[in-house]
């Protein structure tokens, strides 16, 4: 039986739909402390985009933003909403933040690195509950569009990904892979292009206050430029320890996009595989305890210099004297995974590189992409290795995500028994 020119055993629906979640100006750029002002000026306009996939039986909504990241205030809001509203399970939803550090604050993800004013405070908190309610409008747009559709994937790579920690690792752990899922409709029509890469958003540094989605927002802009009519949606990798090589300027974030556009146009224009049904899909939460916490050090660092250092004590000292003593973070991990033609686990926060290597050999057997930067973005989520080198992912980035120290050596084991349970709950080799 053929339906609407689809084989009926590999038939989905899908549904698409994007919303401008461009500031008012002037706003409060995220991403970086050395910033002394709000940005004035909009370089490229950002976005929220959803795709809603559908087998008959489950669906996926995989939600991407133009943005640092997540709170875990407006990830919870969003997942609560759509589930009153639509029926969306919270693992029936991923939602992916591209990183860019020129995007404005979404309070409070790295509220460490403001002081803000009553009235620079009003505009960020205003800002992060509008962005709660165009994400559920967003996704409203998808589910209204849905109709039939056809998935393909395909694999291609960017080379401008470095391993940041050269200090350590002159030639560290990279991650190059470019996936791609184009969503086709009945007559050919192209109506979704998903792609995803392993770096850090960040071509354009502290000096920069244009806003822009920086090389992912460039290459998204290209690629619907080549393709009218089509949404094309970047979901970033594990790049907490990637940075993009060169970097410094508005023309090096638009080669880049082009680079990445290019690999995606070239995955497009070979033979793809289809992906097919059924969506099966899982979401769980793991403890990853910190390091003990340390009084006395916070009493050092309340009256020091570093104003920064100082922040970060004020926040914990004012909990451990209302009694609540921060041991560990709440660690969500999802997957989902398209009969055995493709699967995503999506990870939480500042993802390194490590874990999406790891998860690739121990699911060898999967066409697998580990996306990072899911759900929310609370901070960086080191390996082991990294705990054991030291430097700014597990340890300084603490001070500015306003967490206690770094995180015990357990982590990675703590991240990877949960990888595996998501894994095998959507049927992983």
């Amino acid at each position: 039986m053929v339906v609407l020119g689809f084989r009926s055993e590999a038939q989905l629906v899908a549904g698409v739909g994007r919303v401008k979640i461009t500031p008012e100006l002037p706003m409060w750029l995220s991403g970086y402390a050395g910033r002394e002002k709000p940005a004035t000026e909009v370089l490229q306009d950002l976005w929220a985009k959803a795709l809603v996939l559908e087998d008959g039986k489950n669906r996926v909504v995989i939600v991407t933003t133009d943005l640092l990241g997540l709170s875990h205030q407006v990830s919870a809001d969003v997942a609560r909403l759509v589930d009153s509203l639509y029926g969306i399970r919270r693992e029936q939803l991923i939602l992916n933040s591209s990183h860019t550090h020129s995007g404005p604050m979404v309070w409070p993800c790295v509220d460490m690195i403001f002081d803000f004013t009553l009235d620079e405070q009003r505009r960020v908190s205003q800002y992060s509950q509008r962005l709660t309610a165009d994400l559920v409008k967003v996704i409203g747009m998808a589910m209204a569009d849905r109709a039939p559709a056809q998935l393909y994937s395909g694999l291609g790579s960017a080379g401008f990904a470095i391993n940041r920690r050269n200090k350590i690792h002159p030639d560290g752990p990279v991650d190059h892979d470019v996936p791609v899922v184009k969503v086709v409709r009945p007559g050919g029509k192209l109506a979704a292009i998903l792609f995803g890469y392993a770096c850090h958003n960040t071509t354009l540094v502290d000096n920069n206050f244009l806003i822009n989605g920086d090389y992912a927002g460039f290459a998204q802009a290209a690629l619907e430029e080549e393709n009218p009519g089509t949404t094309c949606m970047f979901l970033m990798g594990c790049g907490g320890d990637q940075n993009p090589d060169p970097r410094g300027t508005v023309e090096l974030a638009k080669s880049h996009g082009r680079e990445l556009a290019d690999a995606v146009g070239a995955v497009l224009k070979n033979q793809m595989k289809a992906v097919r049904a059924p969506i099966r899909t899982a979401y769980t939460t793991v403890d990853l305890p910190y390091r003990s916490f340390d009084v006395a050090e916070y009493q050092k660092e309340i009256v020091g210099d570093d104003k920064f250092l100082q922040r970060r004590a004020r926040l914990m000292l004012s909990a451990y004297n209302r009694g609540f003593t921060p041991d560990h973070l709440v660690y969500p991990v999802q997957a989902v995974r398209f009969g055995t033609d493709w699967c995503v686990l999506a990870l939480s926060g500042e993802t390194v590189v490590d874990y999406s290597l790891k998860a690739k050999r121990l699911f060898a057997g999967e066409h697998l992409y580990v996306a990072g930067y899911s759900s929310e973005v609370m901070c960086y989520i080191p390996s082991l290795r990294l705990l054991k080198e030291g430097g700014y992912e597990p340890e300084e980035s603490m001070i500015y995500y306003g967490f206690p120290g770094p995180f015990a050596n357990s982590v990675e084991d703590s991240v990877t028994v949960a990888i595996r349970r998501v894994m095998k709950k959507v049927g992983a080799r």
